[in-house]
């Protein structure tokens, strides 16, 4: 009867043990990571990569473990607008007084989380509006269409990088990875996910086609921004694409889309900014929160030609250099004395034969720099002493005309 009994405590003690472990475990795999109060947000961890031998299966795998990390944009923007009280006799020619009006506009670009803290990667032009209107909204939408507010938390405009944040999601994706721009090879497979033309989620392929691309955009006030550095691709970049990731078969930033050239003149160019230029914007911006313009670009506020033999009889000029077509008032080339007409023979003692030779000659000169230009100016020789800006990151740009 003893023994009986002692056997019955036994098992009863070793299934009370079991049963403990059992209840420990299902605990720490089901309530270790629920967020509430004094605990964190669970870390979602990004989907395994697709291991296949094509090159499909690699792509495939990449899009799948970096989309839920692919956020829109939406953008509410308030500004003014003049509207003519006569627009039929603007229609002939006429001028017409006009009104100010408010307005009210809707905006969408794409993004990709880059931190665990709620910090979003996009471009500084999907959330800086034009012509001084203000963002009085930023819609942030996951994949899973969760839809929560954001605010930008920095930008650059110079870098064309902005960082939008959300507060306290709980079930923010992963960051995406950032790859080393730097070691990138042409022909190798380039892979946006955005939002183009309000198309949810939508993925396009091309190649990795060149670096270090210096391009020329327009703005809506109708001036241009120059961005230096970036990646050429042959992939489709289109609007409401812009901030969204550029990936490699690894499911790796390389870059973030942000424009095409102009479909008049060419098909399938597309430009991204490096991924190494998005990590040193993003660890700036990080601590030193705002809006900054960063162009670091040398400008004097002049548009220059090279001098032709059209130039020549039209100048009244004989020889090489490079001809002021117009000027910005109240820029450095406004203050130091230089008019259209007048002929840039010499920078800084070095002979100039090309207006590409001058511009860069302004542009690798710090702003806060100076420059010694000997010019020709009807008939006259002179040095002008001009003291070099920082090119505002939206600045009009001249644009070169027949007529000097």
């Amino acid at each position: 009867m003893k023994n009986r009994i002692l056997s019955t405590s036994i098992v009863a003690l070793v299934g009370a043990i079991i049963g403990s472990f059992t209840m420990m475990l299902y605990a720490s795999t089901h309530f270790a990571n629920v967020a509430g109060p004094g605990n964190t947000p669970p870390a979602v961890s990004a989907a395994p990569l697709i291991t296949g031998t094509s090159d499909q299966d690699r792509i495939v795998g990449a899009v799948k473990r970096v989309a839920p990390s692919v956020v829109a944009l939406n953008v509410t923007v308030n500004g003014q607008q003049v509207v003519p009280l006569d627009p039929l006799s603007q229609m002939f020619g006429g001028q017409s007084p006009g009104r100010v009006q408010r307005y009210r506009a809707q905006a969408s670009g794409s993004g990709f989380v880059i931190s665990r803290n709620g910090l979003i990667v996009t471009n500084a032009h999907v959330v800086r509006p034009p012509n001084g209107g203000n963002v009085s909204k930023i819609e942030v939408v996951f994949q899973n269409n969760d839809r929560l507010a954001g605010h930008v938390y920095g930008m650059n405009v110079g870098a064309d990088i902005a960082l939008v944040k959300v507060d306290n999601y709980a079930k923010l994706p992963p960051p995406v990875e950032i790859a080393d721009s730097s070691k990138l090879q042409a022909g190798q497979w380039a892979i946006a996910i955005g939002e183009p033309l309000t198309l949810k989620q939508s993925v396009a392929l091309g190649v990795v086609s060149g670096f270090n691309r210096d391009e020329v955009i327009g703005t809506e006030n109708g001036g241009a921004q120059e961005f230096k550095g970036l990646l050429q691709i042959s992939t489709p970049i289109n609007p409401g694409n812009s901030g969204g990731p550029l990936i490699d078969i690894e499911g790796r930033l390389i870059g973030v889309n942000q424009s095409t050239a102009s479909p008049g003149s060419a098909q399938g160019i597309g430009f991204a900014i490096p991924s190494n230029t998005v990590k040193e914007q993003v660890v700036a911006l990080e601590k030193n929160p705002g809006t900054h313009q960063g162009t670091n670009v040398g400008y004097i506020g002049a548009a220059l030609a090279t001098v032709t033999p059209n130039l020549e009889v039209q100048l009244n000029y004989k020889g090489k250099g490079a001809a002021v077509m117009q000027v910005v008032q109240g820029t450095p080339a406004d203050s130091a004395g230089l008019q259209p007409g007048d002929v840039i023979q010499k920078v800084n003692g070095t002979d100039v034969t090309t207006s590409e030779a001058a511009v860069a000659a302004i542009r690798a000169t710090k702003p806060g720099g100076n420059l010694a230009f000997q010019v020709w100016s009807g008939g006259v020789k002179k040095i002008l002493n001009v003291k070099v800006t920082e090119r505002p990151a939206d600045a009009y740009v001249p644009q070169p005309q027949q007529q000097p």
